[in-house]
């Protein structure tokens, strides 16, 4: 999988829990790609859009 272009950025609530946090990277056509922020050489989980939209919003809704 091709990361080069990946643009990273820290889940907005990570000050809140202790550093254990998650970055995204939402800018990649097609694909969401999400990794810990503290282990950022390990492994990454891709979602498309809509399977990220969808998480996301399950979240928010508790």
């Amino acid at each position: 999988m091709d990361m080069t272009d990946a643009r990273w950025r820290t889940a907005t609530r990570s000050s809140n829990n202790g550093g254990n946090c998650v970055e995204v990277a939402d800018n990649l056509p097609g694909r969401v790609l999400v990794r810990d922020s503290k282990d950022r050489a390990g492994g990454v989980l891709a979602f498309s859009p809509e399977a990220w939209r969808t998480f996301v919003g399950r979240l928010r809704q508790g």
